[in-house]
């Protein structure tokens, strides 16, 4: 079947190709960097990559944005509260800046623990982007879809006719609803802040000037500006969480309506959330969960991306300990069974273009992962398939799920002692102790072995020693 997607603007699955030859756009929604990553975040970006690596197994070349979000993310998805990069700055008594790079650079070493390949994306932060966003809001203006208040420059969603239409709102209900918090000044309760005013008195830090006066842009503003300058008017793809659909991503397309791109994406494709114990994440309830703390509890990151693949990204995930204990064993099975079929000396291996034809056409209907891997247990399960063929099929397969399978094939061979070593080098690695990490190198090199750091784990040889 050719490879299709479920559409939330469409309400259905809807055949892909891309808009542009060969060529695929996507805008992934990225993070607000003022805290770490939770569990449930991540699982959008662990389906971001999936999709990214499936689209470039088809042979397409994949244009892939995740921004950052460092400026104008309000409490409140409504334009109120504080900044949150602001005010994280203020708590840590450090500069929004500083922050924000912080936690930018903790987003992308989620990334590549959780088997990213970071070359194949691009991470446009918005801050760099201010002068995109006031050309923007000045066609905006222009085109009559702006009203000012006494704190900002606001979008008047009675100008876009669809505005309901993605997220199917009951506009005339929103005065009683709690997501839309009421300002006396709006002249409707979805109206949003395309640029918000700072007084001279305040003491923000982000501050801009603009033709409307000194301040900083909105949230949604960001996202359709750095959409529209890297992707073009009416690019293939926008991802993101199905908390994104009924502000967010309508206020995005309101904006890309107001400027005349009418179309502005072809396919918004949308994650679920992920539960903990059958309960929403919740700081009251101690259930937001990093990945740090799934590797201090001696979790794999790649354990953690085996139990996202296992369930569809529309359904919702309730995430267990003991859930996420199945998937560490199960994972591991996977590099055992891929290490026995190395083992194996049944000559040189090739693809196996049935399986790999039904890993392909289970993933075309609408990324169905949970089957995606059966299929895998299937491969590796039969026994009327020449070992090396198997081998070399799953490692073709892996090159789409992403579990790093290869690299740890390139472990074998090595003495379980070091072995050892290697892993717990890698976990102090990961919980950042540097000095625990550096005396563990020292000791294998003692010992005739190197650690190589790659993007995709680390791999071991034995030293090589230059005579002198």
């Amino acid at each position: 079947m050719a490879l299709t997607f479920y559409n939330t603007l469409d309400r259905k699955k809807i055949p892909f190709n891309p808009l542009k030859d060969n060529k695929v756009g996507i805008y992934t929604c990225g993070p607000t960097v003022y805290q770490f990553a939770h569990l449930g975040n991540l699982r959008a970006y662990v389906f971001a990559d999936l999709l990214n690596r499936t689209l470039r197994a088809k042979g397409w070349t994949v244009k892939h944005l995740i921004n950052i979000t460092d400026v104008g993310h309000l409490a409140s998805d409504q334009d109120e509260g504080e900044d949150k990069i602001e005010a994280s700055a203020r708590k840590e008594g450090k500069s929004p800046q500083t922050v924000a790079t912080f936690y930018t650079e903790a987003f992308w070493d989620d990334l590549k623990l959780l088997g990213f390949d970071l070359s194949n994306y691009e991470f446009p932060r918005a801050t760099d982007h201010l002068p995109e966003m006031i050309d923007q809001i000045k066609q905006l203006e222009q085109n009559g879809f702006t009203y000012q208040t006494s704190d900002g420059l606001y979008f008047d969603t009675t100008k876009y006719p669809a505005y309901a239409e993605l997220a199917e709102l009951n506009l005339n209900g929103q005065q009683n609803s709690a997501r839309i918090e009421l300002n006396p000044e709006k002249r409707n309760p979805s109206d949003f802040a395309l640029w918000k005013f700072v007084a001279p008195d305040d003491k923000r830090e982000q501050v801009w000037p603009s033709p409307w006066g000194q301040g900083f842009p909105g949230w949604h503003i960001e996202c359709s500006a750095m959409a529209l300058k890297y992707l073009g008017p009416n690019f293939d793809i926008h991802t993101g969480g199905i908390d994104h659909i009924p502000v967010h991503h309508t206020n995005e397309r309101a904006q890309a309506f107001g400027i005349g791109d009418k179309d502005y994406v072809r396919f918004w494709l949308h994650v679920n959330f992920m539960m903990v114990e059958s309960k929403k994440m919740s700081k009251s309830l101690a259930n937001v969960y990093l990945l740090k703390d799934l590797i201090q509890r001696d979790f794999s990151p790649l354990a953690f991306r085996y139990l996202l693949l296992g369930v569809h990204y529309r359904a919702e995930l309730n995430f267990t300990w003991d859930a996420l204990a199945g998937a560490e064993i199960a994972w591991h099975k996977l590099i055992q069974n891929a290490k026995d079929l190395a083992n194996q000396d049944s000559g040189t291996g090739q693809i196996d273009q049935n399986y790999y034809e039904r890993f392909l056409s289970v993933l075309d209907n609408d990324l169905n992962s949970a089957q995606a891997l059966a299929i895998v247990w299937e491969l590796i399960k039969d026994e009327k398939i020449n070992p090396a063929n198997r081998l070399t099929t799953l490692l073709k397969i892996d090159q789409i799920l992403g579990l790093d399978l290869k690299s740890h094939l390139a472990l074998d061979n090595i003495p379980e002692d070091i072995t050892l070593l290697v892993a717990r080098r890698e976990k102090a690695r990961q919980t950042n102790d540097w000095t625990e990490a550096d005396k563990l190198r020292q000791e294998l090199a003692d010992l005739g072995y190197e650690v190589l750091d790659t993007p995709t784990g680390p791999k071991v040889r034995l030293r090589v020693k230059f005579n002198s």
